[in-house]
């Protein structure tokens, strides 16, 4: 397997634009997603046979969870991520199709990727089943920016409002425009070097925040996992060290905690950023899942636990952050609306 990276077929915006570029039908998508899944019935054990009936192959493929739980079986063995893997291969040449669809079901699987990965990489094994996966995305991603960086725009405080009277005056009438950068422009990479590797890895984690609507719960769940194993910590050390709880605590989980301290890897904020906008997400979600939400909060304190650790402040306050999301959810109450107006026959003058 070649571990260059290549450029996908969804180009820049103004490739996007051309009129002369092919548009992608209901039938090409149905029969490139089954071929997909006929190439992945001959690597995993048992396919369901409803995917290949279904009138949405690559939807079906993506939220079914008997082949979700195989693949990520199979991801998680001691000897995955060789470059003969069949498997990684299989990932590597779906996500070179031009079918979204299909690239949802490769990112659906990045946090085990990624987690089992950025775990073994210390080990000095050969991982190039995993990194032609990595390097894909990053060149998807790359090549979508077209040289750009990531964004946003940020108001600056020394212009008054337009909504605010003012009796100093501006030395310059003209606003002037302040840029944040989020996540710095890309150069392509065809291979994976220690130097590099957070860097790539966390592009690879910025496109699957993109996406992240429309990823199942049970891989965001994944990634929370691995995060937790990341940091080296459990958590447990924000807890009151005085409380009973505190004491149970520590007396039953201090051989967890010697296991999640040999997971602890190196966390540079190239990694850490996207991983924090990942679990903003899963502490905000709409769709109020409670397994995903209490793995969301536990990663948070883990990940504070650490920051605390390396006395990174710039960490310090955006997982600090988190936990005070995490805070308000818990004193407030989900099932009062103070939007909506109560009907009543009395009148309150």
């Amino acid at each position: 397997m070649s571990i260059e990276a290549t450029s996908d077929t969804t180009t820049s915006p103004e490739n996007s634009a051309d009129p002369n570029k092919p548009h992608i039908t209901w039938q090409d998508s149905y029969s490139q997603a089954h071929i997909a899944i006929e190439a992945l019935s001959s690597i995993l054990q048992s396919i369901p046979p409803s995917l290949s009936k279904s009138e949405t192959p690559a939807f079906s493929l993506l939220h079914d969870p008997e082949t979700a739980d195989q693949i990520s079986r199979r991801l998680r063995q001691p000897d995955s991520g060789a470059g003969d893997d069949d498997l990684c291969r299989w990932l590597y040449d779906t996500f070179q199709t031009s079918l979204p669809d299909l690239h949802l079901v490769v990112l659906r699987f990045l946090p085990i990727i990624a987690g089992a990965y950025l775990s073994r990489v210390t080990l000095h094994k050969p991982l190039a089943g995993f990194e032609a996966v990595l390097l894909a995305l990053y060149a998807h991603e790359t090549t979508s920016r077209n040289g750009h960086s990531v964004t946003v725009s940020i108001p600056d405080l020394s212009h008054s409002s337009i909504y605010h009277e003012t009796k100093q005056t501006s030395k310059n009438s003209a606003t002037e425009l302040n840029l944040a950068v989020i996540s710095p422009s890309l150069d392509p990479h065809g291979t994976v070097r220690s130097t590099r590797r957070a860097r790539i890895v966390g592009v690879a984690l910025e496109l699957y925040y993109s996406k992240i609507s429309n990823i199942p719960v049970g891989s965001k769940i994944d990634l929370c996992e691995f995060c937790r194993v990341w940091s080296g910590h459990d958590g447990t050390e924000l807890e009151s060290p005085g409380s009973s709880e505190g004491k149970e605590i520590e007396g039953e989980n201090l051989e967890r905690k010697n296991e999640v301290k040999k997971g602890r890897i190196s966390l540079p904020w190239e990694l850490l950023q996207p991983v924090l906008r990942i679990l903003g997400h899963c502490l905000m979600s709409p769709d109020k899942d409670k397994e995903l939400y209490e793995a969301a909060c536990s990663t948070s304190r883990s990940l504070y636990a650490r920051s605390l650790r390396d006395i990174n402040s710039k960490a310090i306050l955006a997982t600090g952050s988190l936990l005070n999301l995490v805070k308000l959810a818990a004193e407030s109450n989900d099932d009062v609306d103070h939007t909506e107006i109560a009907l009543s026959n009395v009148i309150t003058i």
